[in-house]
């Protein structure tokens, strides 16, 4: 229903006129009157609207700018709409009854597959062991990915058919975990997890996914995505629903960084600006949550253990990818949770040779979660822009501490320390890491606590933003990150004509109902791209 919808809405554009709600432009400089739509951009206000233009009554209704979110993977959200959702699991014992309940539904052979699950927040905290998931389902091949994806958890079968056994070595930045007995947990980690056979999707299952997801995301509200490792068939599929119609979310592509060939050929855009690929996506570390992230010091709660398979970031390879987007006129974004990966990072980039500077590139650290006092400020000086999501905060909540001890924690997490030193910070998820609802990012910017539940004070109260500037993370900021601060990320006259709206103001709601705000309109370029009203 929702795609028949969008399409009759999308098919001609239309000239537009939002009347009668709160506008917040992003620039500090109020709007005054309705906001008008011509050609797909924003009108000067006074301007008259069109005979042909189409009206929408909004009272007490608020917009801003379209929302982006600057760190999120498309096909990974379509595939959990998909598979078994692990999110939520409170327990090791509800995860394996969850998954034999799909299993059963499956011809024996079949792959079962899943995400979401956090062993910090079952009652035994420890990672899992595959004994009671291999006895519920031992017709079927399953692999569950951790919520933070740099993890996962095969079954006896799955282990099998990946030749996964006791004397198996871990490849370089990957760990394999055994048990007492000297025989594989089931639980790989990082590098390690390329040895499961999944089965890849086929262009078909790429297409139903990425529709999947671009639905998704547009009833959320947000307009755009960065999408993070991309490959070259999935562009080819979001090429060709694009020429087909069927894809109305702005994109902005970051290229698996084993793309080269496709890299080296340099900056591609659709023809109207909704799809542009000129930047690449990497890794320098793992994940916190799965030990895998590179610290300079050991884990506070596992001593001897630097993460990252227990290696260096390896800096040669990075420096050559590097290299190669300076020389391509690429975009260079690089995966960095620990402070030792953030680290090694910077230290590549000072190294560069670029003509005119680094700071023009807009080269990107994605996550820049913990950060080692001396390098903040590295951030600045280079121009790196330190890409966070804010729900990593909240759902790190428990458990970060313990990881990090009580000194060190003092520099994860640290957006606002970002914004105080005058660093531009866009903002994003991460989904299907976490919840691709852009209320959630503001939620978490805006308190440091978790929704429900937990301590009052959040995790770091020291980094709560003002509303005005969570929203400017993802909004302005996203904007500048990729390049399209001069048509996006502000509402004024001559920019494209990229709105959220909501049924109250944002900005003067209490903090709970930031989460409970409803979308009325996603707007992208002029055309309702979905309408909540109709709820």
């Amino acid at each position: 229903m929702f795609a028949a919808v969008l399409l009759s809405l999308c098919s001609v554009p239309q000239d537009l006129v939002l009347r009668g709600a709160t506008v917040h432009t992003g620039t500090g400089t109020a709007w005054s009157g309705p906001l008008v739509v011509a050609g797909g951009r924003v009108a000067a206000p006074g301007t008259e609207p069109s005979a042909a233009a189409v009206v929408v009554e909004l009272p007490q209704a608020f917009v801003v700018p379209g929302l982006q979110d600057a760190h999120g993977h498309l096909l990974g959200l379509g595939a959990q709409l998909e598979q078994v959702d692990l999110v939520g699991c409170r327990s090791y014992e509800a995860l394996v009854e969850k998954v034999a309940a799909a299993a059963a539904k499956l011809p024996k052979g079949q792959w079962v597959l899943g995400r979401g699950w956090d062993q910090n927040r079952w009652p035994d905290p420890a990672m899992p062991h595959h004994a009671e998931l291999s006895a519920a389902v031992p017709d079927h091949p399953v692999w569950l990915w951790r919520v933070d994806g740099h993890a996962g958890l095969a079954n006896l079968r799955a282990l099998r058919l990946a030749g996964v056994v006791a004397t198996s070595e871990a490849p370089p930045g990957g760990e394999i975990l055994f048990g007492d007995d000297g025989e594989p947990t089931g639980v790989l980690v990082d590098a390690a997890m390329s040895s499961v056979p999944v089965p890849e999707p086929n262009n078909e299952q790429i297409r139903s996914r990425l529709l999947a997801a671009q639905e998704h995301c547009l009833r959320l509200g947000l307009t755009c995505v960065h999408d993070a490792g991309v490959t070259e068939p999935v562009l080819e599929e979001l090429r060709l629903l694009h020429k087909n119609r069927q894809w109305h979310l702005r994109v902005h592509v970051l290229l698996a960084d084993h793309e080269r060939e496709r890299i080296r050929r340099g900056p591609w855009h659709s023809k109207d600006g909704l799809l542009v690929a000129r930047a690449v996506k990497t890794y320098a570390d793992g994940a916190l949550g799965s030990r895998g992230a590179a610290l300079l010091e050991e884990y506070s709660d596992r001593p001897g253990w630097r993460g990252n398979g227990n290696r260096p970031v390896a800096k040669g390879p990075l420096r050559e990818l590097a290299q190669l987007c300076v020389e391509s006129g690429m975009q260079l974004c690089v995966h960095a949770i620990g402070d030792g990966g953030n680290r090694a990072v910077l230290d590549v980039f000072a190294e560069l040779q670029v003509d005119g500077g680094l700071a023009a590139r807009r080269f990107r650290i994605e996550h820049a979660q913990v950060v080692a006092k001396p390098d903040f400020a590295r951030f600045l000086a280079l121009g790196v822009l330190p890409s966070m999501q804010p729900t990593h905060l909240t759902s790190d909540m428990p458990w970060a501490l313990a990881r990090l001890g009580p000194e060190r924690v003092l520099g994860a997490y640290a957006f606002r320390t970002f914004l105080e030193l005058g660093a531009v910070v866009p903002f994003g998820s991460d989904f299907p890491v976490e919840s691709a609802d852009p209320r959630h990012g503001l939620f978490a910017a805006v308190t440091t606590r978790p929704q429900a539940g937990g301590p009052a004070a959040g995790l770091r109260p020291d980094q709560q933003l003002t509303r005005a500037q969570a929203l400017r993370g993802f909004t302005a900021h996203a904007a500048f990150a990729s390049f399209a601060e001069a048509d996006l990320g502000t509402i004024e006259a001559g920019k494209r004509a990229d709105f959220t709206v909501f049924d109250r103001d944002l900005l003067v709601c209490s903090d709970d109902e930031i989460l409970q705000a409803v979308v009325l309109l996603t707007v992208v370029d002029g055309r309702v791209v979905y309408d909540g009203r109709r709820r």
